[in-house]
């Protein structure tokens, strides 16, 4: 389909991306992209705005992701949307689904009626049905909508007692040899809760800003989501993953102590260990669709600084070949292995087995797809999931299970993990 295409500069990039959430939140789906100011040089824009839907493509039915080239190849567009942790079961059958509580199901994707990116403050603006003038001035003419929310009252699903209890059932499976390293998660929901997501968003994003943070509404279901982790980029025949295993706090008022805190993580073996066993993972993944020889490690053990946390990330690269399809990139490597451990499909049985409830969007991924088959995916953590019609509210955190493992120590994890979501959810 044809857009209209138009380029409008801007003064102020965040009172305009506040202005475009207002007037996106009046369709039915939509989905926002920021990279927050971090200097990326991966990225290709500063956020990206898609809203409106001229055609929905739906994962729910069995084998339908794996047909999804050829409802894309007739009429290349963008696409915009999510696949859900349960997408698992295209690719591991024998893995076990629970309810979807949160209801994003399986995955989706939305041809938009309206794209919105930005760069350096200008605006681009590609329309369907308007008039990209129109469209700027009704954002520019948008009130910001403002209302507070009463503080929902957040219970973990399991307790702490509980959490320990299943760590260390975790790491007798690790002792006898069933798997190497898993990510096990635990979640934090809120019943009868009603919350403003765009409030939230912008409290988060104040609070603790990712490069890979978006703002995801579809019909009654909204992702808050402030990732600091890429799953994957394609960019002409090239690949990239760039897996986070490695977590340490920021200590802001402490110059000495925060350094301290970042030394060590760069000098942990343990974290390392887990690091380089996700890497190997995600190195296995892409020689399964990359050209032979073409996957290597770019990145090893670079320490990221984010305002709650370092994490420990690596990048790994290749080479596809002409004719892969998006579907088989995707069956080849998700769910990611930064959420799920080695080997991977022993560990998606075990994640079934030791979680109490289901992912949901939760270490799934939000992204696009571009006309020419180019795309780039997050990973969803550090998310707030809503559902308004069921007046639901949840999050997770999780962290990965080795060998050496202490369990009140990946307590700890967890807990540093959620501590700006709590923040805003709760302050």
């Amino acid at each position: 389909m044809k857009y209209l295409q138009q380029y409008f500069p801007i003064d102020n990039l965040e009172d305009f991306k506040l202005k475009m959430l207002n007037w996106a939140d009046r369709f039915n789906i939509f989905c926002f992209l920021d990279k927050h100011h971090y200097n990326n040089k991966s990225q290709t824009f500063d956020c990206i705005l898609a809203a409106g839907s001229l055609q929905r493509i739906n994962f729910e039915e069995a084998g339908s992701f794996m047909r999804f080239k050829d409802a894309f190849d007739p009429n290349p567009c963008w696409l915009f949307g999510h696949m859900g942790y349960n997408l698992k079961s295209e690719f591991f059958p024998s893995v076990h689904e629970k309810e979807d509580i949160t209801g994003f199901g399986k995955g989706l994707f939305f041809e938009p009626e309206f794209i919105i990116l930005i760069k350096n403050n200008i605006v681009q603006i590609q329309s369907y049905k308007k008039v990209c003038i129109e469209v700027f001035e009704e954002i520019n003419k948008t009130t910001e909508i403002v209302k507070g929310f009463e503080n929902p009252i957040i219970n973990p699903r399991i307790n702490k007692e509980a959490y320990l209890d299943t760590i260390e059932k975790l790491k007798w499976h690790i002792q006898r040899g069933d798997c190497y390293e898993i990510n096990f998660c635990q979640e934090f929901l809120a019943d009868n809760a009603h919350i403003e997501p765009l409030l939230v968003y912008q409290k988060l994003s104040q609070l603790s800003p990712n490069p890979f943070a978006a703002l995801y509404k579809l019909d009654d279901k909204y992702c808050i989501c402030e990732s600091p982790e890429r799953y994957l980029k394609k960019t002409g025949q090239q690949i990239i993953s760039q897996p986070i295993k490695g977590t340490a706090p920021r200590n802001k008022k402490d110059k000495h102590s925060d350094e301290k805190n970042r030394e060590s993580l760069l000098n942990s073996i343990k974290e390392k260990a887990e690091n380089v066993m996700v890497v190997d993972l995600v190195r296995n993944d892409l020689s399964r669709v990359c050209i032979e020889g073409s996957v290597m490690v770019e990145e090893l053990f670079e320490i990221y600084t984010f305002p709650q946390v370092y994490q420990m990330i690596s990048t790994v690269k290749g080479v596809l070949p002409v004719n892969i399809t998006f579907a088989e990139i995707i069956k080849a490597t998700f769910p990611m292995g930064s959420m799920t451990g080695a080997p991977k499909h022993k560990v998606l049985q075990l994640i079934d087995e030791y979680e109490c409830s289901d992912r949901g969007l939760f270490s799934g991924s939000i992204g696009y797809i571009t006309p020419y088959q180019d795309f780039d995916f997050n990973v969803v953590i550090r998310s707030i999931f809503y559902n308004r019609s069921k007046s639901h509210v949840s999050f997770w955190a999780g962290s990965a299970i080795t060998f050496y493992s202490n369990a009140e120590e990946e307590y700890k994890e967890c807990m540093l993990k959620a501590e700006a979501i709590i923040q805003v959810l709760t302050d």
